[in-house]
């Protein structure tokens, strides 16, 4: 049960804003609905929520636009999740629908047994961000990122990782739950001696699965749109 998480549904179909509405609240949160970006900017100006839920196709400013508008001028804070739900289903809108700032983006029509199960795995994720202390050492079970002392772990022999690779299984278990296209994580892992570029992500992926040996599953592949580590184990 999502008890007491405030959320905002920003949806023009008053159907399907009122379907999402009903389960959620069923689920135990406390719920508002508007039917516009302009209207929705004003309620998250006075309210912290903790998911804020974005058709794309909305009267005014469009919800990419509001959800890039949120991320880029800080008006949400980190810990807000946004979902995107949208009718627009090509890999392309995907992947800028991610790169704008949504955490997760979700097609119409859907089984709303799916959005359910987003919407918790958004919580989750947004859960145990916020209760790491520690970027520099992440741990998933016996898989264990060391920065300092630049070592990763699994269970007890050492993976013998290059720099690229090291850099991706360390923004992946970072964003764990959170689909990283293929763009942002050239972005995250570029660096001093570290030259990745476009379909090179994809071998480095291959070669990082392989040395991580059982842990490697834990790597997906977001088929058209980048790769993700799962939430939890």
């Amino acid at each position: 049960m999502l008890q007491k998480e405030k959320v905002l549904i920003v949806e023009d179909e008053r159907d399907i804003a009122d379907l999402m509405m009903l389960h959620l609240k069923r689920e135990g949160c406390e719920v508002e609905v508007v039917d516009n970006g302009e209207e929705a900017l004003q309620l998250i100006a006075r309210n912290p929520y903790s998911l804020l839920v974005l058709d794309w196709m909305l009267p005014g400013i469009s919800g990419l636009d509001l959800c890039k508008k949120l991320r880029a001028d800080k008006l949400i804070s980190v810990g807000t999740c946004i979902l995107m739900v949208t009718a627009r289903a090509q890999a392309a809108d995907i992947v800028l629908g991610l790169e704008v700032g949504a955490d997760d983006y979700l097609t119409k029509p859907f089984d709303i047994s799916v959005f359910l199960a987003r919407v918790r795995a958004l919580f989750r994720r947004s859960q145990q961000s916020s209760l790491s202390t520690d970027e520099k050492r992440i741990q998933m079970g016996e898989l264990v990122i060391d920065c300092d002392s630049h070592e990763v772990k699994c269970g007890k022999a050492n993976a013998d990782l290059t720099p690229s690779e090291f850099k991706l299984l360390y923004a992946l278990m970072k964003n764990r739950g959170r689909v990283l296209t293929r763009d942002r994580l050239i972005e995250l892992v570029q660096g001093e001696g570290v030259s990745v570029i476009d379909r090179a992500i994809d071998t480095h992926i291959f070669g990082l699965r392989k040395k991580l040996g059982d842990y490697g599953s834990l790597i997906e592949t977001i088929r058209g749109v980048g790769y993700r580590v799962a939430a939890t184990l």
